[in-house]
């Protein structure tokens, strides 16, 4: 059988990484498309075989370039977004509307046979924060031009190479105290990147279209257990306080004055809502595939990294090693 072609937009993160081996494993033909080829196509080209992955630099905003890449390709994915704003156009609106948009009238107007998108869990609920409401706006923009097209809403994704778990394990492993906001009660269902990019190939190999579909992971999980986990993981003891809203807000603006900030206003915003399926849509359960790892079991297998003694360590968790 002659092998589908693959656009991917956003391959050089976690999720991209682990999708492009997964796909070239299974006889699809990847192109995936970076800003900057000389900062991220050394880590791309690692990905897969020889003559089954093609890198091509292009901005989001080069559509003469996006068309010509469009015509050439069966399939497009996109997993491209943003937690903060950052300057030269790197805003909510140009990326979660304004791109992913122009991406599905391509896709309708080169009739293409898929086009997936990835979204966001708890959107619907936040109406208070820019991030969430640019995501809706651009998931009501896609179904509108290509209504065939797939939305995922992933819950938290984690890997050994997430800014998730490795981030918090390494402020638990400087800070004595850490802060819960909203009391530590926000729920997660993390989803491990392997499984997520298992959905993907599933809705891809099956045929999947016009659904939006919920990613949830097989636990539901407090912030507040979440950093109990990862304390113990990491074999530290740290007092975790309730944060007031005023004190929260205050410290989240002054973040928003780093250039890759902690923690940002509408992403406190965002945290007051739960990150767990809906009910609203399918999940990931309902079409046949299962997310299997557990957030435990997975972060045991990196989280010696941020532990007195490192991958020697001598405490009760290395026999799990």
């Amino acid at each position: 059988m002659k092998p589908k072609n693959c656009l991917i937009f956003g391959g050089s993160g976690q999720i991209g990484r682990n999708l492009i081996r997964k796909l070239t494993k299974n006889n699809y033909r990847v192109t995936v498309v970076t800003r900057n080829i000389h900062q991220k196509s050394y880590v791309i080209k690692t990905q897969a075989n020889a003559g089954y992955l093609e890198i091509v630099e292009a901005s989001v905003f080069e559509e003469s370039k996006i068309r010509s890449l469009l015509k050439k390709n069966d399939i497009c994915i996109n997993l491209i977004g943003i937690l903060f704003e950052k300057k030269r156009g790197n805003t909510f609106k140009n990326i979660h509307v304004i791109f992913p948009t122009l991406l599905a009238r391509l896709c309708k107007e080169y009739n293409l046979e898929h086009f997936i998108h990835l979204s966001a869990l708890g959107i619907n609920d936040a109406t208070d924060s820019n991030y969430a409401q640019s995501k809706l706006e651009g998931e009501k923009n896609i179904l509108k031009n290509f209504p065939l097209a797939t939305i995922l809403r992933p819950s938290v994704v984690y890997s050994v190479d997430d800014n998730f778990t490795t981030n918090f394990m390494t402020l638990l492993n400087r800070l004595p105290i850490f802060p819960l906001y909203y009391n530590g009660d926000t729920k997660f269902s993390p989803i491990h990147c392997s499984d997520l990019t298992n959905i993907i190939h599933h809705v891809i190999s099956k045929k999947i279209q016009s659904n939006i579909i919920e990613c949830v992971g097989p636990e539901v999980i407090t912030f507040k257990e979440l950093l109990k986990r990862l304390l113990k993981l990491i074999n530290k003891k740290r007092i975790l306080i309730p944060f007031p809203y005023f004190l929260a807000k205050y410290s989240a603006k002054i973040f928003e004055l780093l250039p890759n900030p902690l923690l940002t206003f509408d992403q406190l915003k965002l945290l007051k809502y739960d990150n767990i399926k809906s009910g609203r849509y399918k999940t990931n359960n309902d079409i046949g595939i299962q997310s299997v790892k557990t957030f435990d079991d997975e972060v045991k297998k990196y989280c010696y990294m941020w532990r007195t003694g490192g991958q020697f360590s001598t405490d009760r968790y290395s026999k799990d090693l």
